[in-house]
């Protein structure tokens, strides 16, 4: 069957042992996995098909993991809530699965790891797994109410009324409303007397205003490898320049930790003492220009050279004159006016406090029966397949505990 054929099912049956509101990929995982453990299992999704955000990601190749995964890659509130799933299902299960389903996938930098094909090849393998487990997953299903009587969740919904003794919540955040994100598994968190972290965009581009913003969109379509900082975080990958602001996943990931009215910092030559390197052109007599687009394009020099002038030989400079100028171009300081919204945000930082949620089970404390799974809650990860895993890894827990 065609991961596009998931449709809406004519006839539902009512009752289940566990229901999961969102068939994204924490949901599908934590619906397979507990339909292997005998349960009758429906997940349901108010959008048209499943796995929306798995077919887009990564450029249509979706980035499902990463060789190196810890509890550093990811920010929560809890910064020790992610480490009991993450090392019951690391990486290396999910590949062993892919791998069974003879899924081709390829590794990329900072170990990465894509489908080789398309995205819409691990949404079949999930789709598989559900069949094999025996779940019902239906779309174009959305939630209109949910209640709790007599340790039973009683959902209506625009195909019926539903009952189950476990209700799941993986509806995902914010991000990318067009493929029907919402804020739905806050509100039912909220109903149960649960607190949720504020929400932002996170892994999402930066944008100016100003002069910055025209000089910026001068460069448009440039990338560099720099270092990239925010407070005490630092990621050295390339920025993009756009016609807006910057991206690229040098910008997404300090997205993660900036705020607004905060500056961020670029290295735009990691790696080099730049003053030492300054001194020696000032000895040789060599030209700044060239020694620059070594490392630059030429017109990113150019711009460089109209905003910070210097002259192209360096010989009557003093060294106290070089060493500031080093700074400039190793400590670059630039103030973005705020992010590019939930529009182009690849995930949402904060949501459901980790602390209202069993870190082995991902069962509500308050609110039996109730999990929460995936990013819904707060929970993010860095970019480079850290949020799939943690998908995987938080659907894998809780549909073994229902």
């Amino acid at each position: 069957m065609s991961s596009d054929s998931i449709s809406s099912n004519s006839v539902l049956h009512t009752l289940y042992d566990v229901i999961v509101i969102g068939a994204g990929a924490s949901g599908l995982m934590c619906s397979a996995t507990a339909g292997y453990q005998g349960k009758r299992v429906l997940v349901i999704d108010h959008a048209p098909k499943a796995a929306a955000k798995i077919r887009i990601s990564g450029g249509g190749k979706c980035n499902f993991t990463n060789l190196d995964v810890s509890s550093n890659n990811f920010i929560c509130q809890n910064p020790h809530f992610v480490k009991s799933a993450l090392s019951r299902y690391p990486s290396s299960a999910f590949i062993e699965l892919v791998e069974r389903h003879g899924l081709d996938y390829e590794q990329r930098d900072l170990g990465k790891l894509f489908c080789a094909e398309r995205a819409s090849d691990l949404i079949q393998i999930l789709r598989t797994e559900c069949d094999w487990a025996g779940v019902e997953v239906t779309v174009k299903c959305t939630v209109e109410q949910v209640d709790y009587n007599n340790q039973q969740y009683q959902l209506q919904t625009t195909q019926g009324d539903l009952t189950a003794s476990k209700l799941v919540i993986a509806t995902g955040a914010l991000s990318f409303p067009k493929l029907k994100a919402s804020g739905y598994g806050y509100q039912i968190a909220k109903q149960f007397g649960l607190n949720i972290i504020p929400t932002s965009p996170g892994l999402v581009p930066l944008v100016f205003d100003g002069k910055w913003q025209e000089r910026i969109a001068s460069l448009s379509g440039l990338a560099l490898d720099v270092k990239v900082s925010c407070e005490t975080h630092s990621f050295e990958e390339a920025i993009l320049f756009t016609h807006n602001g910057l991206s690229g996943p040098g910008i997404l990931q300090v997205s993660n930790y900036w705020q607004v009215g905060k500056p961020i910092q670029i290295d735009l030559l990691p790696g080099l003492v730049v003053v030492e390197e300054l001194q020696r052109l000032k000895k040789s007599g060599d030209s700044l220009v060239k020694w620059l687009n070594q490392f630059w394009p030429k017109r990113f020099t150019q711009t460089w050279l109209e905003v910070f002038p210097m002259e192209n030989q360096l010989s009557n400079i003093t060294d106290e004159v070089l060493l500031d100028y080093a700074d400039k171009i190793q400590n670059w300081v630039l103030h973005p006016s705020d992010t590019a919204g939930y529009d182009k945000a690849e995930v949402t930082l904060g949501g459901v406090d980790t602390n209202e949620v069993s870190s082995k089970t991902f069962e509500a404390k308050k609110q039996p029966g109730l999990y929460f799974i995936g990013e819904v809650l707060d929970v993010t990860g860095h970019l480079g397949g850290y949020n799939f895993q943690w998908a995987w890894a938080s659907g894998v827990a809780c549909g073994l505990a229902v």
